[in-house]
């Protein structure tokens, strides 16, 4: 909760100080998926049940667990492929392989993407102070 108090601090002197877009759009990217971590952490536990090979229920009579002490259960799987590599191919031929296989989280996918965009536009959200020549 402190990391998301000085994030949002740093995100409105940005602003105030008009910077780079990209910059604002990396910031509260990850701020928001800052946030999201913290309200699956602190509430899910709290309302849903667990929701092992089952969706999980809201506001469900016997949630799985208390407040502040939830898991994350936004995730999205998204296999675009799935079926047997031609042999031909180096180490992985001939086996099965899902194209996409992995499970993600929005809230990390948004903190990942907002730290890549401030990778790439570091001169705006980073800029050097020029020394002054004394003359």
């Amino acid at each position: 909760m402190v990391a998301v108090s000085a994030i949002m601090y740093w995100l409105i002197g940005n602003i105030k100080t008009k910077v780079h877009n990209a910059v604002i759009i990396a910031i509260s990217l990850i701020f928001s998926g800052a946030v999201g971590n913290i309200i699956d952490s602190v509430f899910y536990g709290a309302i849903f049940d667990d929701s092992t090979n089952k969706v999980a229920t809201l506001f469900a009579d016997q949630p799985y667990g208390s407040i502040f002490h939830g898991k994350v259960v936004d995730m999205f799987y998204f296999p675009i492929w799935s079926g047997d590599l031609p042999s031909w191919i180096p180490f992985i031929g001939g086996e099965p392989y899902t194209f996409f296989q992995y499970i993600f989280n929005p809230a990390d996918a948004y903190i990942s993407v907002g730290v890549a965009l401030l990778f790439i536009f570091s001169k705006q959200a980073f800029p050097k102070e020029e020394k002054k020549v004394q003359e």
